[in-house]
């Protein structure tokens, strides 16, 4: 049942309480005798109309009521005038643009047109003949979709004939699709990040999501609801000011725009490269890069304009400014403080302070340095050293020699004595050797616990040929164990030990 209309002379002392004494909506409806919601519906009536405050004196109440109520629209559905459904597809990928905000719009240029319930239901029937990928409404500047293509490219080595067959990165921004693709040569991590660095350059920005699937490269451990994203991938992406947000496993909806992209890469493209012969990754790059080009110009026929249009009217300027400062490349890596107060990395040693002894640490890995964190706390840093060797800073060193848990200098001379003498003189020598006697520890501890597996006697025997060459190293002693090169050096057992019998002919029968 309607509500009957209330009488013009209330609606009009409605107004007066309100845009002459300035009442709130609850102080009306007490005056006015008529509830709080009424009140706040005719004032949203009065609004919507334009009608202004004092009213003027030639308004009467027929007038007033026509202003505040007009007539239902009589215009049959076919005869109102539709808006264009892309434009409306585009304008709600711009950030914080509703379907009702852009409805109004519409009924300010048609005032007879459809009503907001209408209007949405056809525009959903519009979007609904869509591709999936194209129904989703990303806002632009949001997210950034990534993948790898199924194709790859050949790479030939001009003097060897051997082909290499080569990926091909993908990257799609959500609103615009404007996309970019390139050549690399694995996927793996340093190849995978490079990617994205140069993607990010090209688009002149970043999005503050990024879309991975599950490579390994990027996310270490795939998981519905916490995944582990790869420290240097991570790294990567807060250098940039965005994240990553993986897409959820076996949910290829999560990244249809990248499954999509990589479908248009591959079919217009690489299928038009697939008889070209390429002899370098930055030759099949050139190619690339100009049907790239020709690709993001091309008009998508249900939107009605080009990728690189799109980008440049809503997208580019959301995006977020590229840092100052280039991105390094690093790596990390879990490592164990030894006994000896170094950390591995490459075959190459570097101190760390000697209180974390038998700690575990984080390596940050470049191309020219090499630093060492503790509980996230930067303990270490080094300029990064070629091939095998070791780098040691005096303040890592214990001041006054202090020994560490069961490994002292005293039992490790004990231990080398047990085994022989050709053993001890060589843990001296490695000892004496370095400016600082824990240094060889490591070195030392390893030859000794060579026992375990050859032998005493063995071990002995090795230690006496390591000093005869001059090898002082643990890798020299296990080398002349590994190919029996200590046998010489064993003495030979006593004749008095060996058990007589008539098929032993004995050493006097070959004189």
């Amino acid at each position: 049942m309607s509500t009957e209309r209330m009488p013009m002379r209330k609606i009009r002392e409605i107004l007066r309480l309100k845009h002459a004494c300035g009442l709130s909506k609850r102080q009306i409806a007490a005056s006015a005798g008529v509830g709080a919601s009424t009140v706040s519906d005719y004032l949203k009536r009065a609004d919507r109309a334009g009608v202004a405050w004092p009213l003027p004196s030639e308004m009467s109440d027929s007038a007033l009521e026509l202003k505040l109520f007009p007539p239902p629209n009589q215009l049959p559905a076919t005869e109102r005038w539709l808006p264009d459904w892309a434009i409306i597809h585009r304008e709600l990928k711009r950030p914080d643009v509703t379907l009702a905000l852009l409805w109004e719009e519409y009924r300010v240029k048609a005032p007879e047109g459809y009503g907001y319930s209408w209007f949405c239901d056809l525009y959903r029937a519009w979007s609904g003949r869509l591709k999936p990928s194209m129904r989703q409404v990303h806002t632009a500047g949001d997210k950034m979709f990534v993948d790898f293509a199924g194709r790859t490219v050949d790479i030939v080595n001009s003097v060897t004939g051997e082909v290499h067959e080569a990926q091909v990165f993908v990257a799609v921004l959500g609103a615009s699709s404007y996309t970019y693709a390139e050549v690399v040569w694995s996927q793996k991590l340093p190849d995978w990040v490079g990617a994205h660095v140069r993607a990010f350059a090209f688009f002149c920005g970043a999005s503050r999501l990024v879309v991975p699937d599950n490579l390994k490269s990027g996310v270490i451990k795939a998981c519905f609801y916490d995944p582990q994203i790869q420290h240097t991938y991570s790294e990567m992406l807060r250098h940039y000011g965005s994240a990553a947000l993986p897409a959820r496993p076996v949910k290829p909806k999560d990244k249809a725009k990248a499954e999509v992209g990589v479908q248009i890469v591959q079919r217009w493209i690489l299928a038009r490269l697939r008889n070209q012969k390429f002899y370098s990754l930055a030759e099949s790059n050139l190619s690339v890069k100009d049907l790239l080009a020709w690709l993001n110009s091309r008009v998508m026929r249900h939107i009605g304009t080009s990728r690189k249009a799109l980008y440049d009217e809503i997208e580019k300027h959301t995006l977020q400014p590229l840092p100052c400062g280039a991105y390094t490349y690093a790596e990390w890596k879990h490592c164990g403080v030894g006994i000896d107060y170094h950390i591995e990395i490459n075959k190459h040693y570097y101190s760390v302070p000697y209180s974390l002894i038998r700690q575990e640490v984080e390596a940050r890995i470049t191309s020219t340095t090499v630093e060492v964190f503790h509980r996230s706390k930067l303990v270490a840093a080094h300029i990064r050293a070629p091939g095998r060797g070791s780098t040691t800073v005096g303040e890592h060193m214990p001041s006054s020699h202090q020994r560490y848990h069961d490994w002292t200098l005293e039992r490790i001379h004990r231990d080398a004595a047990r085994i022989g003498p050709a053993a001890s003189a060589l843990t001296s020598a490695i000892l004496t050797s370095k400016p600082h006697p824990e240094q060889g520890f490591r070195s030392v501890v390893g030859i000794l616990q060579l026992a375990k597996r050859f032998g005493d006697e063995r071990l002995e025997a090795a230690c006496e040929r390591a000093i005869t060459i001059g090898a002082k190293s643990y890798s020299s002693v296990k080398s002349i164990l590994n190919n029996n090169l200590d046998r010489a050096f064993q003495k030979p057992t006593s004749d008095a030990g060996t058990r007589l019998h008539e098929n032993i002919r004995g050493r006097g029968y070959y004189h």
